[in-house]
């Protein structure tokens, strides 16, 4: 007498099984080359979001960093035209232009091709499955991207940094004709570095049995960027050429002549900015704790909608 056997695994068991692997698949990642940018959301298992960009900035809109920009502008184009090109690390000051370059790049050459791909630090584990989509798109297909990652630091227990090496240069397939990681971050090195590493050195207080490997761990992620752009603290004076610049694209939006403490005519040079306008615009960088193209900014947005409500109450 034969006897069936029912394998079928009880609802609930299946239920936990479907959530589990909700959890920790990827769904399949498609990119479409008419779209400029994306950015991955919700983490393991997200997925591309389309972004809306504004293409207002562009890359004369950002001064005092002239050298930083020619090597990352010629490191973009020699991408670009399929030559060799270099992933990049952005380093320094805050405030300084580093993710504003990214915004420019794209707007001086999404016409040639350039794509952005803007992910979080936390989800670097999907890197490898996004360059899979890349390597997907068809052969004739002109456009090349830029893995955007911002304010990329990690510290000593966080192990996802290990697939951006991957991808920067280890992997058998990390050399890519389509596909380069730029990076921001205000440390230089990555990883963090302790002295108390140092310490257990020389005092020998390390179970390790080569323990200054240790210590190329914690450089060998930044050493994988070819080219790599430090951004210093600006001068007063390139601090406030940027402000009277971005005073003067402010406006340019206002349709109507404003005649009322500051010149749309106002001199190339800083140094002749107004005086009010001068001493406000260093007294605003004075108490944000320092000079940067974002403090000028942010400057010439509380100055110009000032002025422009000036006006308004005056007509009224």
């Amino acid at each position: 007498m034969s006897q069936s056997n029912n394998y079928a695994l009880p609802a609930p068991l299946l239920e936990l099984l479907s959530q589990y692997l909700q959890e920790r698949v990827t769904p399949t990642i498609k990119i479409d080359p008419s779209q400029l940018a994306y950015r991955w959301v919700g983490g393991r298992t997200g997925h591309l979001q389309p972004l809306s960009v504004n293409l207002f900035l562009s890359l004369d809109d950002l001064q005092g960093i002239d050298v930083q920009k020619a090597k990352l502008v010629q490191n973009t184009r020699q991408f670009l035209k399929g030559y060799p090109a270099n992933h990049v690390l952005m380093t320094g000051t805050r405030g300084a232009g580093k993710s504003s370059l990214i915004r420019a790049l794209l707007q001086a050459y999404h016409s040639e091709g350039l794509r952005i791909i803007e992910i979080a630090r936390d989800d670097l584990q999907v890197l490898d499955k996004i360059r899979a989509a890349i390597n997907a798109l068809p052969a004739d297909c002109a456009c090349r991207y830029i893995v955007y990652c911002d304010d990329l630091a990690f510290n000593g227990q966080d192990e996802s940094y290990r697939a951006l090496k991957s991808v920067l240069d280890g992997a058998l397939d990390s050399e890519q004709d389509k596909l380069l990681v730029y990076a921001t971050s205000n440390r230089r090195r990555l990883l963090p570095q302790m002295m108390k590493d140092n310490l257990n050195i020389y005092n020998g207080q390390t179970d390790e049995v080569n323990p200054y490997e240790t210590i190329d761990e914690t450089v060998s992620l930044s050493d994988r960027f070819g080219l790599s752009l430090t951004f210093h603290p600006m001068d007063q004076q390139t601090y406030l050429q940027i402000v009277q610049h971005y005073l003067r694209l402010e406006q340019q939006k206002i349709s109507a002549r404003i005649d009322i403490d500051i010149d749309i005519e106002m001199d190339v040079d800083g140094e002749n900015l107004p005086d009010k306008i001068r001493m406000d615009a260093l007294r605003w960088a004075s108490e944000r704790g320092g000079r940067s193209g974002r403090v000028a900014y942010q400057f010439s947005r509380y100055w110009s909608g000032k002025t422009q409500l000036a006006i308004e109450d005056r007509k009224s």
